[in-house]
């Protein structure tokens, strides 16, 4: 499906009154809400081809008519799930608002989706990353103070470049993080990070800024703040330059970040308090990673998974 701003999605009134139940006391993201206004404009369309508006009563079989499209578009399952998810809230609110009478999703089983684990890096990888060499450029400071605070702080990639002067707090050594649903949490930074973030402050931001004034905390020769996009680029640029031939992403460091503390023997709690999940269940899936990699020695490593010999040497 082709983009459509948000101004041309023309939808229903009783949608955008969802829409702000989900953002006002839902506590959803922006983002995550303007992505559930585009599944529900794609909801809309395919039912206007049925001559029905998103609000009027629907047979199940529009719908299997609609999930059929949805495969036929070579959609991530992660973006069928949250499309799905999306018309799952819409049709329990319009129950709740009375509007129908009975979800006409509930005659539809879907399957589960398979637990996907996160991609981590190892922590040889991570070190590697983190002390490349520094080359003669104030950037390349400036990089490796915001990947090292990325990785000790466990950061999603928006939280790291919206960060600004008033959340660092040096003499505590924390972050006071926004994150989700503008969801507050305090956040450790590590010795080695907040010396580097020390040195960012008094010498590279001043040269990086000249003349120019603002609050935001990494910035770049223009004296403004980055972009994900162009912090994602400079995180691929020095994974290349230190060997990791691996897919990354600053959310593979932040998975990381987790892996590595549950390895290292922090509590459950405590990972998802740093990370900022609202639900425990989010950050199980970590313990999954932890047991998936005990599996794999386990198999490498244990005697008996060897097939047994045969008196003359062969294998039996």
């Amino acid at each position: 499906m082709p983009a459509i701003s948000p101004s041309a999605m023309l939808l229903d009134p009783l949608v955008e009154r969802y829409l702000t139940q989900l953002r006002v006391e839902g506590g959803l993201a922006t983002n995550t809400v303007e992505a559930y206004r585009r599944d529900l404009f794609r909801l809309q369309q395919h039912l206007r081809t049925h001559r029905l508006g998103i609000s009027d009563v629907v047979s199940s079989s529009v719908l299997r008519s609609f999930l059929a499209a949805l495969k036929q578009e070579s959609l991530a399952s992660s973006s069928v799930a949250r499309i799905l998810s999306a018309i799952r809230g819409w049709y329990r609110f319009l129950v709740q608002e009375r509007v129908l009478s009975g979800s006409p999703l509930r005659e539809i089983a879907v399957a589960r989706r398979p637990v996907r684990l996160p991609r981590t890096l190892t922590r040889p990888e991570v070190t590697a990353l983190l002390e490349l060499p520094v080359r003669d450029r104030v950037e390349d400071q400036r990089d490796q103070a915001m990947l090292e605070l990325l990785y000790a702080s466990g950061l999603r990639v928006s939280e790291l470049v919206g960060l600004t002067l008033s959340q660092v707090d040096l003499n505590l050594g924390c972050l006071r993080v926004v994150g989700k649903g503008d969801k507050e949490r305090m956040v450790p930074m590590g010795q080695t990070a907040r010396d580097l973030l020390c040195d960012y402050l008094d010498h590279i931001r001043p040269v990086l800024l000249k003349q120019s004034s603002t609050r935001v905390l990494f910035v770049s020769r223009r004296g403004q703040g980055l972009t994900r996009q162009a912090f994602w680029k400079l995180l691929r640029q020095r994974a290349r330059r230190a060997g990791i031939t691996k897919s990354i992403s600053p959310h593979v460091l932040r998975h990381s970040f987790a892996t590595h503390l549950l390895e290292g023997g922090a509590d459950l709690r405590a990972v998802q308090t740093m990370l900022g999940h609202a639900d425990i269940a989010t950050t199980q899936i970590y313990t999954h990673v932890e047991r998936s990699r005990l599996k794999h020695v386990h198999r490498k490593f244990f005697p008996r998974q060897l097939k047994r010999r045969g008196s003359d040497g062969t294998q039996a």
